[in-house]
């Protein structure tokens, strides 16, 4: 199983760098200044475990510092509980995903967090994050790990990769599992103002435990997805996975009105699908309307019995949902609005919870069907503009692979989509990275900069970008 997670530009980096300057073919923007921070799996050591999969390694963040037309880098491992405990006895304690049937004993019952999922900044604060631990806090200038930060208590144990930043209010909505009922349907929602205070907590039951990984925020409303990858503490200890495909269950969408208990949720249910993640969502007058990534079934996740998943059903693709309020009944309408093989979708963030005109995502430039870790190799980065229906994609050389797309604004007055896509791409001939800049409006012309790095970024998941003060 490790094996192809090991290989290639999926490889940890053994070293961390500081470059001052990175040569840059075109010109850099001059209103482009702050900085890019990405963060993925690098695993300090070797798995302990043949059942190791991408998703559980440590984490390492990227930086890209740009200003007045220069760009310096520098990369550092998060470093985790975990991360010291193992660094320090030179090898692997903790089993994947933290198993404990697979760790070492001296370990059990210890923080194994690996941050390695997201970043994001708020707050004047800068957090990696992953849903099974506390934000761990990073210094934005110098990448020095801070540690798990509970905000005063409020935080025990877990937060999710994926929190939705209102615009007008600053505050950031967040969910998590409980704390202390793993492989139960028992899950937190909480908001944080904008100087890191929590302000609300609440519970609710989901109708099972479910491995949600994003939801969707409106101006008046929060839905929570619960889709059949279920969770099972139970299934681990037999040797099988934490984390597993259930196809003769029914997806769910639980929507709360902001402001009111969470016991009162509305589920809205369907035929099994998938989402790994959301692009946005807003309120049209009776009906909430939300642009997702969906796919059949969980992408690189296995069967129950842990035999290989569905490959054919976990290409996702970029859907709308429509969910009527104003029904009786609790189905919601699904429609495929682009049938490129896709993920990792992005907007203009000043319009979160909003009606959003155009979208930025990964995709293949080729509707054929890849298995395994070639399923999340992207070859094209595409805009979609939702008003005309029609797409804009830029196409990377064979071979080459793109990241997420995170969006700039040229200011804080442009209009929407008005800036910049900063994307990494990995280079597969000359087995390194450089990051592109590319115009939001003219995505198919391809980059205004390219800034070169000497070495691979790994394969990663998500960024966040800060501007300069």
């Amino acid at each position: 199983m490790p094996g192809h997670f090991f290989t290639g530009n999926y490889a940890s980096l053994d070293s961390e760098r500081d470059i001052d300057t990175l040569p840059v073919r075109g010109a850099l923007p001059p209103q482009l200044r702050g900085a890019l921070y990405r963060v993925g799996p690098n695993p300090r050591f070797a798995p302990r475990d043949d059942r190791y999969h991408w998703f559980s390694g440590d984490g390492m963040v990227h930086a890209f510092f740009i200003e007045d037309g220069k760009v310096a880098y520098a990369n550092r491992w998060a470093r985790t509980p975990k991360w010291q405990l193992e660094h320090d006895a030179g090898h692997a304690l903790f089993g994947t995903f933290g198993n404990p049937a697979t760790s070492d004993p001296s370990v059990h019952g210890k923080n194994s967090g690996t941050a390695n999922t997201s970043m994001v900044w708020h707050g004047g604060r800068l957090f990696a994050l992953e849903e099974s631990h506390q934000p761990f806090e990073i210094d934005p200038h110098t990448l020095v790990s801070k540690g798990h930060q509970d905000f005063g208590g409020a935080v025990n144990k877990r937060f999710t990769a994926h929190p939705k930043a209102d615009p007008a209010t600053g505050e950031l909505h967040f969910f998590a599992w409980l704390p202390d009922s793993p492989g139960e349907p028992n899950m937190l929602y909480g908001v944080l103002d904008a100087h890191c205070e929590v302000t609300t907590l609440d519970t609710f039951r989901a109708p099972y435990a479910s491995m949600m990984h994003d939801f969707m925020l409106t101006e008046r409303h929060v839905l929570f997805p619960v889709t059949p990858l279920t969770i099972s503490v139970e299934r681990a200890m037999k040797g099988l996975p934490l984390f597993a495909w259930e196809a003769d269950k029914r997806s769910y969408i639980g929507i709360g009105v902001r402001g009111q208990p969470m016991d009162t949720l509305r589920w809205f249910a369907s035929d099994a699908c998938h989402v790994f993640h959301v692009m946005n969502a807003w309120d049209d007058g009776g009906r909430i309307v939300a642009y997702v990534m969906e796919s059949a079934s969980a992408p690189g996740m296995p069967n129950a019995d842990g035999s290989r998943g569905d490959q054919a059903g976990m290409a996702a693709c970029l859907c709308r949902w429509t969910f009527d309020l104003e029904s009786d009944g609790d189905g919601f309408e699904r429609t495929i609005l682009d049938d490129l093989a896709a993920e990792f979708p992005r907007i203009d963030e000043r319009y979160t919870g909003r009606r959003n005109r155009v979208g930025f995502y990964c995709c293949h430039s080729e509707q054929r069907i890849r298995s395994g870790s070639e399923s999340v190799l992207y070859d094209s980065l595409a805009c979609f503009d939702f008003a005309s229906g029609m797409r804009q994609l830029y196409t990377l050389p064979a071979g080459d692979v793109i990241s997420e797309p995170v969006f700039v604004a040229r200011s804080a007055q442009s209009p929407e989509g008005d800036g910049w896509l900063l994307a990494v791409a990995w280079r597969a001939q000359e087995g390194r990275s450089d990051l592109l800049v590319i115009d939001a409006a003219d995505v198919a012309a391809g980059p205004v900069a390219t800034v070169c790095l000497p070495h691979r970024i790994p394969f990663g998941f998500h960024g966040t970008w800060r501007a300069k003060d």
